[in-house]
């Protein structure tokens, strides 16, 4: 659900950046005045309101989908993937390692309680 809400997000924001792009400049028919043609694809009212209209209708999804997102990612589990894996302050469940039971091959060494010859 996550993905699919932040795929929406991406969209509407892609779509409402290219929307605020194509809109024309309040100073538009100003430059008109002094001989250029007028630049305008749907007509004289067209392209204000029908891009004003997907400019708005993009800005009311971005901000439902922005709340959403932000709803959504602060009710997140909490869980780790190193759950599993003891602290280091924590005691472990592996038994400690013995010293070799296994008595000295030399007489008199170390660990046979004999003094050396």
């Amino acid at each position: 659900m996550f993905t699919l809400v932040l795929i929406i997000h991406i969209l509407v924001s892609i779509v409402m950046v290219v929307a605020v792009l194509l809109q024309a400049g309040k100073g538009a028919s100003i430059g008109s005045t002094f001989g250029s043609s007028s630049q305008t694809i749907f007509g004289s009212a067209g392209p204000a309101t029908l891009l004003a209209k997907v400019t708005y209708a993009c800005a009311a999804v971005f901000m439902v989908t922005s709340i959403t997102l932000t709803y959504m990612s602060g009710r997140a589990k909490t869980e780790s993937i190193m759950s599993d894996v003891p602290s280091a302050g924590a005691p472990a469940d592996v038994a400690p390692v013995a010293p070799p039971a296994t008595p000295s091959t030399v007489p008199g060494g170390p660990g046979t309680g004999q003094p050396a010859q």
